[in-house]
């Protein structure tokens, strides 16, 4: 029987791990109930992974990307600055929706490395903010303007918009009440910025 190539074992564990946390808690992802999950054996996942933290590690890298993915507009030409905003907004409450187990283990692994690695709930909060000044600076290039506070602080409200947009949405799951709420943090983002003129000065 031909061996399963490492990077399919990966995603198997990854899937497994998210179905566990979100479930039960990270308390109860051992690496015996994640291949358990799984279907494999604990040799099978020291093939892929050298600990539990590797694959925590990944596991957020993982979310992480897809995020960034959902966030970006089909098309950014010929709209305002609110209306980008709002897309990717939408963009990421389609992912939460479609796959809100991502964000429910997100919010338990942030808990744990408060707790334990606090380290890590940095650096995920600073992919977080580097994903938002991203989108940012992206939304007011394509639409002729600059934000009036410097990016990173703009990128933190957008963080923070974000997680109170997650953490209600997966307490109440009020789709109506989730977009009525993006379409306010869009709206009071774009209140930020200014149009830039034909010199660069602001208008």
């Amino acid at each position: 029987m031909p061996r399963t190539p490492v990077d399919v074992r990966r995603a198997e564990l990854i899937a497994a791990t998210l179905r566990v946390v979100s479930a039960r808690g990270l308390g109860a992802a051992s690496i015996r109930t994640i291949v358990a999950e799984a279907g494999m054996s604990l040799a099978s996942f020291h093939y892929a992974f050298s600990s539990r933290d590797e694959l925590l590690d990944t596991l957020i890298a993982d979310v992480l990307e897809k995020e960034e993915r959902a966030v970006l507009p089909e098309q950014l030409s010929g709209k305002e600055l609110s209306e980008l905003l709002e897309e990717g907004l939408l963009g990421y409450f389609d992912h939460l929706r479609t796959d809100p187990q991502y964000e429910l283990a997100m919010l338990e692994l942030t808990q744990f490395a408060l707790r334990t690695r606090p380290r890590m709930a940095e650096a995920q909060y600073a992919e977080y903010a580097r994903i938002a000044g991203a989108s940012l600076e992206l939304a007011a290039t394509h639409t002729g303007c600059r934000w009036t506070l410097p990016v990173p602080d703009a990128a933190k409200m957008l963080v923070a918009f974000t997680d109170g947009l997650t953490l209600g949405w997966l307490v109440d799951r009020d789709d109506e009440a989730a977009r009525t709420m993006i379409h306010a943090i869009a709206q009071s983002l774009a209140a930020l910025a200014v149009p830039v003129a034909p010199g660069g000065a602001a208008r």
